[in-house]
């Protein structure tokens, strides 16, 4: 169950910067979008609290920090038309091999 709240956990991490992105492109809808970004830091907290009951602080931590940076390269790539250059991408693919591997040796 653990895990299930990490991974809950790193989907509300991606909600945050989405909100701020989301309110400097609609302006007219700024604390909206703010409001959702608090809500989805607070929610993120929440679940990651929960799942470093169980999971060692250091794995789950770089497991949630990972799927977020990841994530919201990937969010911003499909949907803002930020660089997805061999470069970013491969460093984003060290953050997975390291998150990855991290836990590997946890075990």
């Amino acid at each position: 169950m653990a895990w299930l709240y990490l991974i809950i956990a790193a989907i509300f991490e991606l909600g945050w910067p989405l909100g701020f992105k989301l309110s400097d492109i609609h302006p007219e809808r700024f604390w909206l979008h703010m409001c959702i970004s608090v809500v989805c830091m607070l929610l993120s907290g929440v679940f990651l609290y929960l799942a470093q009951k169980t999971i060692p602080i250091s794995t789950a931590y770089i497991v949630w920090t990972g799927i977020g940076a990841i994530g919201t390269l990937v969010m911003g790539i499909v949907f803002f038309g930020d660089s997805a250059s061999f470069l970013r991408l491969f460093f984003a693919f060290l953050i997975l091999v390291g998150a990855v591997g991290l836990e590997v040796i946890t075990k």
